[in-house]
């Protein structure tokens, strides 16, 4: 592969000082992080850029760049910003302009709207509204249960469902529920702080309390869905790793008509006792091949938390992956 140093040109058009240093971001921090993510050299005398580096990203760092000073014209650009726009291209889709201005979901909240990064984010979200019974796998940071919460959300506001529910299985990971202070419901609690987290980012504490109040959103642990029929519901069980495999079978059982369920989990994070089947893990086999149901399997390049997150999870992976092959090679 060539990999010879290469020097791009190009001007930004519509030039504006404010949107300019919105893209630049304080001390050029966002440029110096589409240098290091790409490993180029960017120099620039306001809007004309010159780029330096191999040929292929320095084309990507310019369809970036010039994607960024889109967003500025409605977004206050950060560095986390500019992080899940480097996670989510591709460099085939940043030097595809086309396919990487082309955003077809949008989800709507109101704190406003919410958009899939990167192409299996956007599978995943386009499954959830076309199927009634979805599953979300992969590892901690992709945006499993965020982007769940805000298909529900979007669905609550359009008036498609009557109502959320919000559940999880209340496992020990490492700790005993019976040794946390306060009654049943403050003993979970700490297990559903996720969920709770993402809908005030969407809908605000006090709407958020309210809903609550009138039960249109419920947050509950998986033993209290035992002998219900959930109709005109949005469910979502998150850490369903963490399910049994009756527990599994349970849930999805519980689904009626005019429902959309969306299981989420991490495989490689199993909290159960040592023994005990995954749910999760078992119902990818057992229902593979059933039509109607919406299968995403996420990966580290998918994790669009702070990189060091995505070098984590992939470090993770290597290890097992050797561990694995070296058992295999014992006799």
């Amino acid at each position: 592969m060539n990999t010879s140093t290469d020097t791009h040109r190009f001007t930004l058009d519509s030039f504006e000082a404010a949107r300019f240093a919105n893209l630049c971001g304080q001390y050029d921090e966002h440029l110096r992080l589409i240098e290091q993510r790409l490993n180029i050299t960017i120099r620039n005398r306001a809007e004309q850029f010159e780029v330096l580096g191999p040929r292929e990203q320095t084309r990507s760092a310019e369809q970036l760049i010039r994607r960024l000073y889109r967003e500025t014209k409605h977004t206050d650009l950060t560095p986390d910003t500019v992080h899940l726009f480097l996670q989510e291209s591709s460099m085939q889709e940043l030097s595809n302009p086309t396919a990487a201005s082309s955003s077809p979901v949008a989800l709507r909240t109101r704190k406003g709207a919410i958009r899939p990064r990167g192409e299996n984010q956007q599978n995943y979200v386009k499954s959830i509204l076309t199927h009634d019974i979805n599953f979300g796998i992969g590892p901690a940071g992709t945006g499993k249960t965020f982007l769940a919460v805000a298909c529900a959300v979007d669905a609550l506001e359009r008036e498609l469902v009557q109502r959320i529910l919000l559940v999880r299985p209340a496992v020990e990971a490492g700790e005993k529920l019976g040794f946390l202070p306060g009654d049943l419901s403050q003993k979970i609690d700490p297990y559903l702080r996720p969920l709770y987290d993402a809908l005030y980012e969407m809908l605000g504490f006090e709407h958020v309390t309210r809903l609550i109040e009138k039960q249109v959103i419920e947050v509950a642990p998986l033993a209290y869905m035992r002998g219900r029929t959930l109709s005109n519901s949005f469910i979502i069980l998150d850490e369903s790793q963490n399910t049994t495999t009756e527990q599994m079978k349970m849930f999805l059982t519980r689904i009626g008509f005019g429902s959309t369920a969306v299981i989420t989990g991490d495989i490689t994070q199993v909290d159960l006792p040592r023994g005990t089947a995954s749910g999760l893990l078992h119902v990818t086999d057992v229902l593979k091949d059933v039509p109607g149901l919406g299968f995403t399997f996420f990966k580290s390049s998918d994790v669009v938390r702070h990189p060091l997150v995505q070098r984590i999870v992939e470090a993770y992976e290597s290890h097992n992956s050797s561990n694995d092959s070296a058992r295999e090679l014992r006799p």
